[in-house]
């Protein structure tokens, strides 16, 4: 599934060989991948208790992230996710959970708090928080309803 969304990611991202077809099949699949993200966006949470970073339910929760917010950042996908029921909701309760989870044990959702001295950045998680801000401006980008509910 992660590899799935991965190429998934690839494609979308690549803006200039997308066809009209393809972004319609995009737009289609759209609410399914927003449906998982929204079951399964929990799963990252438990990151932060287990020592296990190869959760393949919070993996696969993280990619969905990185392809709604590529999704966003195409005007043609970006109106038909905003009004997505409950999607900005989601986004912006687990944004809250994940700066409270972040409180209250190591925060291995932002880079600052994942680095210690010159190692690499190798957990999963770490910029989890900015992908949901990414996601939660992306939904807001002018769209009034979507601002006056954050």
């Amino acid at each position: 599934r992660v590899t799935l969304l991965e190429l998934l990611m690839v494609k979308v991202s690549d803006k200039n060989s997308v066809t009209s077809e393809e972004m319609d099949v995009f737009v289609r699949h759209a609410d399914f991948l927003a449906v998982c993200f929204q079951e399964k966006c929990g799963a990252v949470l438990k990151l932060t208790a287990a020592a296990d970073t190869q959760d393949e339910e919070a993996l696969v929760t993280i990619r969905l992230l990185d392809v709604l917010c590529e999704m966003t950042s195409n005007s043609g996908q970006l109106e038909h996710l905003q009004a997505f029921p409950g999607l900005l909701e989601t986004a912006v309760d687990t944004l809250r959970l994940t700066h409270l989870a972040g409180k209250q044990a190591v925060n291995i959702f932002t880079a600052t708090h994942a680095v210690t001295g010159q190692e690499e950045i190798s957990h999963p998680a770490v910029g989890f928080k900015s992908h949901l801000i990414r996601l939660i401006g992306n939904l807001c980008y002018r769209n009034k309803e979507n601002q006056d509910k954050v």
